[in-house]
């Protein structure tokens, strides 16, 4: 344990560019600067969600969206999710990007048709 003391039991941390971290507040500043303890990356790509450790973890404050205490007793995720490895996460999120740019690709070539 890297922390004398956690001032709060477990937190999850919303980042500006959407990923979504949880552990053990450390510190923090006023500049919502934190340090967690134990941290790891949920990842969640349809109903599969792998928790990618991290270890100790300095998150600066300007990329803090939210930040909340979770409650422990509660069941985290609906029962329908599938935990996975860090591997089948990795190819998920990977296909559902290349999904994405096909989308894309796709209603760029569209645009010429002006179905507004």
């Amino acid at each position: 344990m890297f922390c004398e003391h956690s001032l709060v039991e477990k937190l999850l941390v919303l980042l500006r560019d959407g990923r979504k971290l949880m552990g053990t507040l450390c510190s923090f500043d006023q500049f919502a600067n934190a340090v967690l303890e134990s941290a790891c990356e949920r990842v969640i790509v349809g109903d599969l969600y792998c928790d990618i450790p991290l270890g100790l973890y300095v998150i600066r404050g300007e990329n803090v969206v939210l930040i909340g205490e979770l409650d422990l007793e509660r069941e985290e995720l609906p029962p329908h999710m599938t935990h996975v490895s860090v591997a089948e996460i990795r190819n998920a999120q990977k296909a559902e990007r290349e999904a994405t740019d096909l989308k894309g690709t796709i209603r760029k070539r569209m645009e010429f048709l002006d179905l507004d």
